[in-house]
């Protein structure tokens, strides 16, 4: 439960521009949990897209990698790294791979998409690979190319409370998902962004993992870019955030 959860929320920040063309973006954020009531930096998570060309069409690729600061990997040493490549054409993915270390757990894992057939690989703390081919559900993507949709979303033309559902591909499950849209929020110390008017967005899972009704929260730019901002989270182990410290775009 506790991988899940550090996924949703990491994973919150890695959606795309809404433009036609293909951008190349890099996001970098602080990752903050709250230890005996101080919010104390513990981890940078950077995200970059860009497109990759191959003799049939070109792709759209997104790397995701979480890392905690050395002072901080004794206690819960963190190297995450994920990647998806997506057909902008359709908004689906084409291939999904993720490799994570986070304290004395390992996996790797690839997805393959073929219509709404999935062909997986993956291995757990050094074991033999195990291969699985399963059908999904045409609405259902892996956790990246899921919330690169939701930054697509017009969220101008949603009313406050108005819900979107979900469902997502992990760990070879599938389980839904909501956002609900709470409104516009002015935030401010937005790293190079400074001060943005903002969407305001509450997430919530059919799991455990995440806790309380609307303390699961995250904050995109109001605006063609809807870049992510702010995300606080509520889960069993307590409470924290991730934060942005510099956007670009090329």
């Amino acid at each position: 439960m506790k991988r899940i959860c550090f996924v949703l929320f990491v994973l919150l920040v890695s959606g795309t521009l809404f433009s036609q063309s293909l951008p190349t973006e890099k996001l970098v954020f602080v990752g903050s949990y709250n230890m005996s009531g101080l919010m104390t930096q513990f981890a940078q998570i950077t995200i970059q897209s860009q497109p990759v060309k191959t003799s049939k069409k070109t792709y759209l690729h997104y790397s995701l990698t979480a890392t905690t600061y050395s002072k901080w990997d004794s206690f819960f040493k963190i190297r995450d790294l994920y990647e998806s490549y997506i057909d902008p054409a359709t908004n689906k993915s084409s291939i999904y791979k993720r490799n994570i270390l986070e304290g004395n757990y390992r996996k790797t894992e690839k997805y393959v998409f073929s219509n709404a057939k999935i062909s997986s690989t993956s291995s757990r703390n050094g074991k033999p690979e195990v291969k699985k081919t399963y059908a999904v559900g045409a609405s259902s993507n892996d956790i990246v190319t899921t919330f690169y949709r939701l930054r697509k979303i017009d969220f101008s033309r949603l009313k406050p409370n108005q819900i979107i559902s979900l469902m997502i591909i992990f760990d070879d499950k599938e389980f839904p998902a909501s956002v609900k849209y709470l409104g516009k929020e002015t935030l401010k110390n937005l790293g190079n962004l400074g001060t943005r008017e903002c969407y305001k967005l509450s997430v919530g899972a059919n799991t455990s993992a995440l806790r309380g009704k609307d303390k699961n929260l995250f904050w995109l730019t109001a605006d063609a870019r809807k870049i992510p901002v702010l995300i606080q989270f509520s889960i069993p182990v307590g409470t924290g955030q991730v934060k942005l410290s510099s956007a670009s775009t090329h």
